[in-house]
């Protein structure tokens, strides 16, 4: 029990696994913030009327917040490895922890776009301003006429208002500014922390040491690389040998020539080979020696995703 306990306490290092990953965040950010400048100059407009500016400002904060998400949701390769993963092995290799926290990894990376704009929303204060002018109670304002009601203070983001009411349409928003910028900074104080958090379990949680992490996310990176680099090569080859059968002859460019001569394809892949690669991967030692990846495991001829008599798994997502 202590040792299951023991390796799902590892899983616990999902987020921020290599410098790639805090530039990728921080890239995804700095776009976020181009996207929400841009849309609150030329598309926000709000309304100024009852019942819809409420709608108007959540939906200008929300939507482009979950469109956001559901993007980042689909660039993850964790969300793809998961389906490939259910698809072709089901999870009866995933513990309740394993599984939690490989959803974690999707959603923590997903949300950084969407928290992003909806902070910088917050600190801009124009959507929640307008989404919330109408609530103002005008018995907080000092000497409020008491013939405008809600309908009144539904207008106060826009400027169409009588003479009379610019001082108390000052106070609204300067009031309304704070408290969306309040939620703003408390929104970035609590996702500080739990970078903070993740960031300290990560390391106290981590089977490997901080030079063999290192090592590892760079295998990964170049593995990636390396892979669809010769993917390309090959299925060009491949593709260039199909023409040529068919049509008798095939026009390649110099560089295209030099490739075919220099790299003979004789076929493909079969689809258990494609299978056997593909999907979420736990980092797995065997007689002591580091797996690095599932082509790694296939290269080196060790079967299945489960703890073997000849090895042990070691709950650890690759980022």
């Amino acid at each position: 029990m202590a040792a299951l306990i023991a390796e799902n306490f590892r899983f616990l290092s999902l987020f921020f696994k290599s410098k790639d990953v805090m530039i990728f965040n921080g890239l995804v950010a700095l776009g976020t913030v181009g996207s929400e400048e841009l849309f609150s100059v030329v598309a926000f407009h709000c309304p100024c009327s009852p019942a819809r500016n409420y709608i108007y400002g959540l939906a200008a904060i929300g939507v482009p917040a979950l469109a956001l998400f559901l993007i980042g949701v689909i660039w993850n390769n964790h969300t793809w490895n998961l389906v490939a993963e259910c698809h072709k092995r089901g999870t009866k290799n995933f513990s309740a922890a394993a599984t939690f926290l490989l959803f974690g990894s999707i959603m923590g990376r997903a949300s950084v776009a969407p928290i992003t704009w909806s902070v910088i929303s917050l600190l801009r204060g124009e959507a929640y301003i307008c989404a919330l002018s109408e609530f103002v109670k005008p018995s907080s304002l000092d000497k409020f006429p008491a013939e405008y009601g809600a309908e009144m203070l539904a207008k106060f983001p826009c400027r169409d208002i009588p003479a009379n009411l610019t001082k108390f349409r000052d106070e609204v928003t300067r009031r309304l500014r704070f408290e969306s910028q309040l939620f703003g900074w408390l929104l970035i104080g609590i996702v500080a922390v739990l970078v903070f958090l993740t960031k300290c379990l990560k390391h106290c949680c981590s089977p490997l040491s901080y030079r063999q992490e290192a090592y590892w996310a760079q295998y990964r990176s170049n593995e990636d690389k390396l892979f669809r680099r010769t993917a390309e090569v090959h299925s060009r080859i491949l593709a260039a040998k199909n023409v040529k059968q068919f049509f008798g002859f095939v026009a390649l460019d110099k560089e295209e020539k030099e490739l075919v001569q220099e790299f003979p394809v004789e076929g493909v892949q079969p689809s258990p080979q494609w299978n056997a690669i593909t999907g979420v991967y736990i980092y797995r030692e065997n007689k002591g020696f580091p797996l690095y990846s599932r082509l790694h495991k296939w290269a080196k001829g060790v079967e299945g995703n489960g703890p073997t008599p000849e090895g042990h798994e070691l709950l650890f997502l690759a980022s």
